[in-house]
């Protein structure tokens, strides 16, 4: 018994001299997770550069009005956002690289199977049902999954900087694709966006981790915790979760407040305004080009209001960057030419820095009102964004086939940034000590204080 007791101790001596011989990795693991999933919403996002690209080509080719093809891409835009609270509760069942490899062979299938296609149900189905299920499936939801499981510290800036993905793949593709369809045509533009989303697939079954405990390691910034069990019923729960928030008045302001978001980002300016601009007979290369400084310029808004945001009051942030946003659209009318001038440039750096800088704080609200369920919260809030934005890109089309020109869906807009901003200032914020809404029993959507520890 002496012996035992002797050689444990000898054991708990020599323990901390062997853990300290341990080469210690220089660079987090998570930041490599961070690393693959930005490739990965590159490559997923490759197809958004499209839609606003292959509209006058579709229209001359085939005969379809522009509210057909906006149609097509409203289906895309609706099911890539009401897919996203199911694909981060899915991601919970069978975990992240499976459900993201199969999300990118789905959109490598749609975007290449639309070079035969002859018919506008076959645009709907190729592009508007394989592609939005495809891509919603690595919405920002799934950025949103990466950064609650691998990161503690950091997480609004790495929130940022994986929000940024979408507008990288966008600068990288648009110009590319720009060219391919004005030299090639639009089907060498569609294989194209295809083929990258299917290389990046080999990266994120090799390289790509579920959890921090797959690795044996604590998330950055935190304390090592086990891996939870795969959680069943991953619809029923992502219902559920939607259900309980929809009780709360915080989650109709931030999905109302988003879904303004994407209707003045990917419904209006990402499908609508390389046509307006070629209405005014800018070369569709030049208008793709400014699309793609708003990409540029993105990257920096969006990593920067990750930082902001971990500093400063996600409601007042999210505030300004709907005003200035609406400020912005009721001047672009006038700013619209043949050639580009220098009003023109400063709305296009202006705009991009406010394009997706509302994630972060949206994000950060999320967490703050609904804590373990706020990945999936932000799937249902990301849906909302996607109907605004699938709305917009309808009724773009439909404007311009009515009116003759885009004018009055710029003004529209206008007006409805300022309503976000007025929505995102009145969110009331969750007092220090309460639970967030949805973690409670009985079904009940209160907010509840936390008992009080007694004194020993």
């Amino acid at each position: 018994m002496t012996e035992t007791i002797e050689s444990a101790a000898r054991g708990d001596r020599r323990r901390p001299r062997e853990e300290r011989r341990r080469p210690r990795p220089r660079i987090h693991r998570a930041w490599l997770v961070a690393a693959v999933t930005f490739v990965t919403i590159i490559g997923g996002a490759a197809f958004n550069s499209l839609p606003g690209l292959l509209i006058d080509p579709l229209h001359r080719e085939f005969g379809w009005s522009r509210g057909e093809i906006g149609l097509a891409v409203s289906i895309d835009m609706a099911l890539y956002g009401l897919t996203a609270p199911f694909a981060a509760a899915l991601m919970d069942r069978f975990g992240i690289r499976r459900v993201v490899a199969s999300a990118l062979t789905m959109v490598a299938a749609g975007a290449i199977a639309g070079v035969w296609m002859t018919a506008s149900w076959q645009l709907m189905i190729y592009w508007g049902l394989l592609v939005g299920l495809g891509t919603g499936s690595m919405a920002m939801a799934f950025a949103a999954t990466v950064t609650n499981r691998w990161f503690v510290a950091r997480r609004g800036l790495v929130t940022g900087i994986l929000t940024a993905a979408g507008a990288s793949g966008q600068l990288v593709f648009l110009p590319l694709c720009a060219w391919i369809v004005d030299r090639h045509g639009w089907e060498p533009a569609s294989v194209t966006v295809g083929l990258a989303a299917l290389v990046v697939v080999p990266f994120v079954w090799l390289l790509m981790r579920d959890h921090p405990a797959d690795v044996g390691i604590a998330p950055y910034g935190g304390t090592y915790v086990e891996k939870p069990a795969p959680a069943r019923g991953a619809a029923r729960r992502a219902v559920r979760v939607l259900l309980d928030a929809a009780r709360t008045g915080p989650f109709w302001l931030l999905a109302g407040a988003f879904a303004i978001c994407g209707a003045s980002t990917n419904g209006l300016i990402r499908t609508h305004f390389v046509p307006s601009a070629h209405d005014h007979h800018m070369p569709i290369t030049v208008a793709a080009s400014l699309l793609a400084v708003i990409g540029v310029f993105d990257v920096i808004g969006t990593i920067f209001s990750g930082w902001l945001t971990d500093r400063f009051d996600a409601r007042r942030l999210l505030a300004v960057y709907y005003a200035l946003r609406g400020i912005s659209l009721l001047f672009l009318p006038m700013l619209m030419a043949p050639d580009v001038r220098p009003p023109m440039v400063f709305f296009i750096v202006f705009y991009g820095l406010d394009w997706v800088a509302t994630v972060p704080p949206t994000l950060a609200l999320c967490r703050e009102q609904y804590g373990d369920d706020s990945a999936i919260v932000f799937g249902w809030v990301l849906a909302s964004h996607q109907v605004g934005a699938a709305v917009v890109a309808f009724l773009g089309g439909v404007a311009r086939d009515v009116f003759g020109s885009y004018d009055v869906v710029w003004y529209a807009a206008g007006a409805l940034c300022a309503m976000a901003a007025l929505m995102s200032l009145v969110i009331r914020r969750r007092a220090v000590g309460q639970v967030p809404v949805t973690d409670r029993p009985g079904g009940r959507a209160d907010v509840r204080e936390r008992p009080p520890v007694p004194r020993r």
